[in-house]
């Protein structure tokens, strides 16, 4: 009887056991992937689900979205200019099997591929294309990737660029380039305003010589605004001056007549 009762505890501690073995709890993010055997058998959803010990082998594969830091590499770019590149690559997994049956490690494996398409990819393009063009490297990094990785049943979403560091003499250069670039531009402006300053004066005088009037309240505008200061500076307008020298011509010349007349009278 005793004996008994040891083969009925035994009996009942090894399925016991044999249930907690059998009993696979699949999270919603994540799908079971089943081999009985060694072979491929079935894919689980999430839930409470059962296997048989010993004979299946369930593998969790999640399907949440992936953050892939890209490390920094050094890159030389088209134009032989040594630069380090870092970016960010996020992915998820869409084939669970692929990813199990297809390859050993899927993560290590999009790493690996993706620190040498980004090195491929930058090192294709100039350092001035690299700096300015980042959305067009970002799309020709995750086409590539998507190609390769559709066979391990993984999908990259978005690749972004994350740093590019450049050498301390190549950012004093950019500097000095920015540099003379501004002062190009500030020449340029400040020849374009003396062009049209030139043109609104010559406009000016065109009116001043149908009118001149003008000319004369030119004059007195600018007698007024001198006088606001209360200065002790003395302006001979122009125009006076024209006059003052027909007056003395005039004077000149009643002179010179008056003389003739007396030596014609002596």
């Amino acid at each position: 009887m005793t004996g008994l009762i040891i083969a009925l505890v035994i009996v009942g501690v090894v399925a016991l056991v044999l249930l907690f073995m059998a009993i696979r709890i699949v999270k919603q993010y994540e799908r079971g992937v089943v081999l009985r055997f060694g072979r491929l058998h079935s894919v689980r959803d999430p839930g409470l689900r059962f296997i048989i010990p010993i004979v299946d082998v369930m593998i969790k594969v999640s399907l949440r979205i992936v953050t892939l830091p890209i490390q920094s590499q050094g890159i030389i770019t088209r134009d032989n200019v040594s630069v380090g590149v870092s970016a960010v690559a996020y992915f998820r997994i869409v084939d669970p099997v692929k990813s199990v049956i297809a390859i050993e490690n899927v993560h290590a494996a999009i790493d690996q591929i993706a620190q040498t398409t980004l090195r491929k990819v930058v090192g294709q393009h100039h350092l001035d294309e690299t700096l300015a063009e980042t959305a067009k490297l970002n799309a020709d990094i995750r086409e590539i990737l998507e190609e390769l990785t559709a066979e391990w049943g993984a999908e990259v979403t978005l690749v972004e660029l994350k740093d590019i560091l450049l050498p301390d003499s190549m950012k004093r250069a950019m500097a000095k380039q920015a540099e003379a670039e501004r002062v190009k531009r500030a020449k340029i402006i400040a020849a374009e305003g003396e062009a049209l300053a030139a043109t609104k004066l010559g406009e000016a005088s065109d009116t001043m010589v149908r009118h001149p009037l003008a000319v004369q309240l030119r004059t007195l505008q600018t007698l007024v605004d001198i006088g606001v200061d209360k200065n002790t500076l003395v302006v001979v307008p122009a125009p006076l001056m024209n006059s003052i020298g027909e007056l003395t011509g005039f004077i000149d010349r009643e002179s010179a007549a008056a003389a003739r007349e007396r030596g014609a009278a002596r």
